[in-house]
């Protein structure tokens, strides 16, 4: 099944918390909070402004999207759970630059 979220609507995939502390503590699934990082998987085409022109979204499926705490409405299709959110209730796009690439 495909989704195309409508207006200034995002699609987004959570990306998974680390499981373990930096100290090497493992968390168990109960404890851990919802990430807060994301993949954006559809796009809307953005939202009109007052005189009716179309002002697309700055995100493409694919970018690693930051968002709020409480962001998004929680749906489950294919069987994945994904959110649906405002593009405005996403806070930055995550940018790897080449050489943070290449040393992980």
């Amino acid at each position: 099944m495909s989704f195309r979220p409508l207006h200034d609507r995002v699609l987004v995939r959570r990306l998974d918390a680390d499981a373990k502390t930096a100290g090497g503590i493992i968390i168990p699934d109960t404890a851990q909070e919802k990430p807060q990082e994301g993949e954006v998987v559809a796009v809307g085409p953005g939202a009109r402004d007052d005189s009716g022109n179309l002002q697309p979204l700055d995100l493409k499926a694919g970018d690693r999207v930051l968002f709020g705490k409480w962001s998004g409405t929680e749906i489950r299709l294919d069987g994945e759970d994904l959110l649906i959110m405002k593009g405005s209730d996403i806070m930055g796009v995550i940018e790897v630059d080449a050489k943070a690439e290449k040393a992980a």
